[in-house]
This record gives C-alpha cells, sequence and structure tokens, in this order.
C-alpha cells in the first residue's frame, strides 16, 4: 500500500510537504525531528500543514539531510536563518558538497528549474531567504551514530550510490526506513531508479539494507510504503535496478553513443510519466551519468 497524502501516517509520524516532495516530522517523548528537507517550495506548504495541525514550526528542533541534492535540501536554509537554535545533520561527504560555492550554486539553480516545472510562474517563496549560502552549518552524521528523540532513535547507515552523501535512517522502534534515495522512487505503481553515483554501491548499499525487518518505507518523493510491498521493497528496488541496467545497454547498443542513448532514455521516462517532477535538463544529466558508468 502507498500513502501520498499529507497527514499523520503512524503514531507521531506525520508526512509533510507535497507528493513530488515529501518530508517527515517524527515525535519522540524529548524532541521532534524533520527527516529529508525536500524542494524549497514546500516551506509555505510546511507552515500551514504544521498550523492546520495545531503545531507550530518551532516544534521542529533537529533536521536530518539524508543527502546533498537540490530537491532534499530546500527548507534547510531559511528555516536555520530563521532559528539559529535549529540542529542539523548530514553526512560528512554531505557537509563537503553544500560547503561548496559550485554545489550551491547549482542547488540553487535547479531548485529554481523544478520550481518552474511544477509551479508555473507562481512563486510562493517571494521575499523568503531560501538559497543556500555557505553560512548554513550542522553535525556530522556516521555509519553507526544515533539520534535519540526520546523513546525512539533514529540508527543511521551509509548507503552511497545514487549520490556519494547518502545515509538512510532507521527508526527500529517502529520498523520504518527513511532511506532517501538510496532505494527506488515509488511513482505511481512504479520503481524509479536513480543512480548518479556507482550503481555498484547502490547495489551494496541495498544488501545492507535488506536484513531490516521493514514495516514502512518513508521516501523522499511520492510518499510512503507500507505492508507486504514494504517487506518486499529492497529486493523489488534491486530487481528494478538490474532492469535499468539492462535497458541503458540496451540504448546504448541502439545509439552507439552516451548522449545519444541519454536522449533515448529521456524521450522515453517523459513519453510514460509526463507529469514527472525533474525537470527533463537535470534528469538528462542524471541518465547521462548513468549510462557512462556502464561504459568505463
Amino acid at each position: 500500500m502507498r500513502i501520498r497524502q499529507a497527514g499523520r501516517i503512524d503514531e507521531g509520524l506525520w508526512l509533510l510537504g507535497t507528493q513530488e516532495s515529501c518530508v517527515y516530522l517524527l515525535e519522540g517523548t524529548k524532541t521532534s525531528v524533520l527527516i529529508s528537507a525536500g524542494m524549497h517550495y514546500i516551506l509555505p506548504d510546511l507552515f500551514r500543514q504544521l498550523a492546520s495541525w495545531g503545531m507550530k514550526p518551532e516544534k521542529i528542533e533537529h533536521v536530518v539531510i539524508l543527502h546533498a541534492h537540490f530537491d532534499h535540501v530546500g527548507v534547510v536554509p531559511y528555516l536555520k536563518r530563521n532559528r539559529p537554535d535549529l540542529k542539523l545533520y548530514a553526512s560528512a561527504r554531505g557537509w563537503e558538497v553544500l560547503a561548496n560555492p559550485k554545489a550551491a550554486s547549482v542547488i540553487n539553480e535547479f531548485s529554481e528549474k523544478v520550481r518552474l516545472r511544477v509551479k508555473g510562474e507562481e512563486d510562493p517563496l517571494a521575499g523568503m531567504d531560501w538559497k543556500w549560502r555557505d553560512d548554513v552549518q550542522g553535525e556530522t552524521l556516521a555509519r553507526g551514530d544515533q539520534l535519540d528523540i526520546g523513546g525512539r532513535q533514529l540508527q543511521f547507515f551509509e548507503t552511497p550510490g545514487h549520490s556519494s552523501c547518502s545515509i538512510s535512517a532507521w527508526v527500529p522502534q517502529m520498523n520504518i526506513l527513511f532511506p532517501s534515495d538510496a532505494v527506488a522512487i515509488p511513482y505511481r505503481d512504479e520503481y524509479i531508479i536513480a543512480v548518479g553515483s556507482s550503481f555498484e554501491k547502490y547495489l551494496a548499499s541495498l544488501d545492507k539494507l535488506a536484513g531490516l525487518d521493514v514495516r514502512m518505507i518513508c521516501a523522499d518523493h511520492y510518499g510512503c510504503v507500507e505492508g507486504v510491498e514494504a517487506r518486499e521493497y529492497i529486493g523489488q528496488t534491486r530487481a528494478a535496478a538490474l532492469q535499468m541496467m539492462d535497458r541503458m545497454r540496451e540504448a546504448l547498443a541502439q545509439e552507439g553513443s552516451v548522449e545519444a542513448a541519454a536522449r533515448q532514455l529521456i524521450r522515453l521516462h517523459y513519453e510514460r510519466r509526463p507529469d514527472y517532477f525533474v525537470h527533463p535538463d537535470i534528469l538528462l544529466r542524471t541518465y547521462t551519468q548513468m549510462l557512462k558508468q556502464l561504459t568505463g
């Protein structure tokens, strides 16, 4: 079963944001944490949702960044500048990426590309200081670290492959996994694979997660998966990744170059999924990176 609507999805766990850009508020007996940080344009949605549930933004005392791509860090700068006491967490590699001026520029550029694709000319962030600069810093998470929020602990795994900085969060008291894009994106009834860093490491990360007794998977795009599908999701992701590799090899054989194969895959992607949120220019870069892994 897949859950895509904002609201309470489990005891003390709330889905916020939009269908294509999800973040999660997890409550403990001592404090609350926002898991993942979505697209920048969900900020007004986040504030409106919290208010409708009788919560204030100050409810969020911690934010965990699961990886440093533009569509997973968007709400952080505004929240941190308005709440200097807000505690931020990411992997060491994640902070390295976010401290790079070139990477920050790409985050800001890609964020606006997707906002225009999803929202059109509407700018819900007018007057809000949302852009990434070098003033946002936080604490580093590594393999084996835990964040205790009272009665619940977030355990962290290094899960590279989608990106070099990816981590996943596991809450054993709830049997809930927050893998970000370390597993497939649950778009409609599909398993969308995005491996921008390393297919080999992506598959190894799936093996690392496969031993968990998962009851629910909370993805950063297109909501949550629970029940039987959640228990089978890691295995389904592995199968989908291997199928994607085969399709990419076929495209390379048909087209004769990475560039032409990437264009073929992009065309097919949007013919099947015209409302997919990522701007085609950005997904073209991802497919190009994936194809290059298969030709090296």
